[in-house]
């Protein structure tokens, strides 16, 4: 038996680093998303807003360390990785900005496969922005429409988290995770 990889994801603000920390909090394998390591290195090298002012090469960054993530989830073998965000999120989002995907990035799609796919559909009530996020709700919105279409693009069957308190959300995951 090999690794079994399950993806978390949604639009900005729906709960997914919150609950990401709760299964890491009951013992769990989480890879935390990269993206905002990828925006504190690049305010490191004196770009602000490396997504607004090269977004492809923030997008080959996701994509590089989504990759890296996905390999190194190999280590855990026999168990079951969850990862905030798969390698689809970042073709979803480019798609989302307009931006061309380059042909590499959809075989990119095509060779790495998650076990189960987790969508967290935009949710007002907890919706906040940061430095790091700087989407409106009605972007968070559109965002999560490019996922799920994009997911789906990939032969990916969607599972919706219902909207909850943190422990319910992360109950319903590992519950559903088991089957």
């Amino acid at each position: 038996m090999s690794t079994k990889k399950i993806v978390i994801t949604g639009g900005p603000g729906t709960g997914k680093s919150t609950l990401v920390n709760e299964l890491i909090n009951r013992g769990h394998i989480c890879l935390e998303e990269i993206s905002r390591q990828v925006i504190l290195d690049a305010k490191k090298e004196g770009i602000d807003q490396l997504f607004l002012t090269n977004p492809l090469l923030f997008s080959e960054l996701l994509l590089k360390g989504r990759q890296q993530q996905f390999f190194e989830a190999d280590i855990y073998e026999n168990k079951t990785v969850f990862f905030d965000r798969g390698v689809p999120d970042v073709l979803a989002y480019m798609d989302f900005i307009g931006d061309a995907i380059p042909e590499n990035f959809l075989d990119c799609c095509k060779n790495i496969t998650y076990n189960l796919v987790f969508i967290l559909k935009p949710w007002e009530a907890i919706y906040t922005s940061d430095n790091e996020r700087y989407e409106t709700f009605d972007q968070a919105e559109k965002i999560h429409d490019h996922l799920v279409n994009t997911y789906k693009s990939h032969n990916y069957k969607l599972i919706d988290v219902p909207f909850g308190t943190v422990n319910e959300r992360a109950d319903f995951i590992l519950k559903m995770s088991d089957m």
